[in-house]
């Protein structure tokens, strides 16, 4: 549950950039060295087939999600209204079960409808994909933002904040994340209840979001300090020092900046974990709950009445959607860190 990829994988070397102003460039200076990280990042993705496709992939799915309510509306369906009528479900040999003309794709239900209540899964999918992308993006903002700031912090200030904080870090490296968020995420949403972020649907969406992004910063906190003990003592860091910069100012623009590499590396492969986590802690009833949609709520209420036997497709649409959205976010991670690895081979 919400394991990082090995440290191995995550390494960047990314050349700092110097405090003080350098020399305007030189004519004869290439243009691969005046490209910028994420200009050259993009001209080796764009070289690979692969990343090419898993990232028109990702922006398909992200659109997707996006125009849920307006894809919903021209196919006229919404995921919330029940369509219990005998000429919809049969109320005989199988009670709930979508009739022939309604269990798979159809002019007026895109993709069929589900069995027990009779809602369009077309809709349901479109607006479960913003539930789900919605805690997982903001999910591993927090831990971004959380692991970038705690290990840069540990690595250049050292000493005795650098063993604090690394102890912390093996401490949550620890925890046995599964056990310890399916028990922690009910006691968070009962303590979030009786605040803003406890009205309606936000606060499985709120209590996901602080448990995984709470407990998912500590790796990259341990790589950024890593890369962070390294630039601590290069000459641009003395520079900014020597002009009378603080720790802060050398810490945000000097450090972090030029780590930003790795972490951008990170983030990619962070996304699909927290996808995933999201689908299981729903599938287990502790994550986002009916009559909100969400990819693991739908796959949760194919299993929970069985529905998966008589109606395998009810299973097999979130399913799907679930392994091609984490495939191409994986994908896409593989050939971002490979962008942005100055040693990694060029096809």
């Amino acid at each position: 549950m919400n394991r990082a990829p090995p440290l191995t994988q995550l390494q960047s070397t990314v050349e700092p950039t110097a405090a003080s102003p350098s020399p305007s460039p030189s004519p004869n200076r290439s243009t691969a060295e005046a490209r910028s990280l994420l200009a050259t990042a993009w001209l080796r993705i764009r070289r690979s087939k692969i990343a090419l496709l898993s990232l028109c992939v990702v922006v398909a799915i992200m659109l997707f999600a996006i125009l849920g309510p307006l894809l919903s509306a021209v196919s006229g369906n919404d995921p919330f209204t029940s369509n219990t009528s005998p000429d919809v479900l049969d109320d005989l040999q199988t009670p709930g079960l979508p009739l022939p003309g309604y269990m798979y794709p159809s002019a007026s239900h895109w993709l069929g409808v589900e069995p027990g209540l009779g809602r369009d899964l077309f809709a349901r999918l479109a607006y479960g994909g913003q539930v789900s992308l919605t805690i997982a993006l903001l999910s591993t903002a927090v831990s971004v933002v959380l692991g970038t700031v705690i290990g840069a912090a540990a690595g250049y200030f050292g000493g005795k904040t650098d063993a604090i904080i690394s102890r912390i870090m093996d401490l949550f490296l620890a925890f046995p994340h599964l056990l310890l968020v399916l028990s922690l995420t009910p006691i968070l949403q009962s303590r979030l209840r009786d605040t803003p972020l406890g009205q309606g649907s936000f606060l499985p969406m709120a209590s996901l979001v602080i448990i995984l992004g709470f407990f998912g910063w500590a790796y990259l906190a341990r790589i950024v300090r890593g890369q962070v003990l390294s630039l601590r003592e290069r000459e641009f860091v003395e520079a900014a020092r020597s002009f009378g910069a603080s720790h802060l100012s050398v810490l945000f623009r000097q450090i972090i900046p030029n780590v930003m590499g790795v972490v951008l590396v990170y983030a990619t492969m962070l996304i699909p974990t927290n996808i995933s986590a999201e689908a299981a802690l729903s599938f287990l009833g502790v994550g986002v709950k009916d009559p909100t949609p969400s990819w693991g709520q739908m796959l949760n209420a194919a299993q929970s009445g069985n529905w998966y036997l008589s109606d395998p497709w009810f299973l097999a649409v979130p399913g799907a959607m679930l392994i091609v959205t984490v495939l191409a976010f994986n994908l896409l991670g593989d050939a971002v860190r490979d962008a942005l690895d100055p040693k990694a081979s060029r096809h």
